[in-house]
Order: C-alpha cells, then structure tokens, then sequence
C-alpha cells in the first residue's frame, strides 16, 4: 500500500470513527462503531489497487450515510436505554 493511499484509509477510518461516535443512540453508535472495526480488519491485507479503491468508495458513501443518519437521530430525541446509564452527555 502505497504511503498517500495508507494514510487515506487511515483518515478515513477516523472520521467514521470519529462520526459514528456522534450517534445519540446507544445501539446504533455500538453497532456502527464495530461494523467500521471489523469491516477494516477485514480487508486490512488488501493490496490490489483496484479493490482498494472500490473499498475507498464504499467507505466514502458509509460516511456520507452516517453524517445523515446522525443528523436525523439529532432531530429525534429517545430516552436513554439502562445500558447508558443516567450520566451526562
């Protein structure tokens, strides 16, 4: 993997992260946050270019979808679940 497309993927993985952790739902923002760790475990051996370009593209448009959905699980609040617990966000 080349040093630019390494460190592409790696911003990438942050900013997933990094939304994924705005969800205002428990569930969702487990849910997301271990789909993005091990959908890039993975494919962290991926070494075709054009598969990891593919793989760029997808995670793209899963961070497109994730900054919508989390702008609308805003909109709507939920009560907390007891997992949360009743500390402050």
């Amino acid at each position: 993997m080349a040093s630019s497309s390494r460190t592409q993927v790696i911003a990438l993985y942050r900013m997933l992260i990094k939304e994924s952790s705005k969800f205002p739902s428990y569930n969702f923002r487990n849910y997301a946050l271990r789909r993005i760790k091990d959908g890039f475990m993975e494919n962290k051996h991926v070494d075709n270019p054009k598969s990891m370009d593919q793989l760029l593209t997808r995670a793209r448009e899963s961070l497109a979808l994730i900054k919508r959905q989390v702008s609308v699980g805003q909109m709507y609040s939920s009560q907390r679940t007891i997992v949360e617990g009743l500390r402050a966000r």
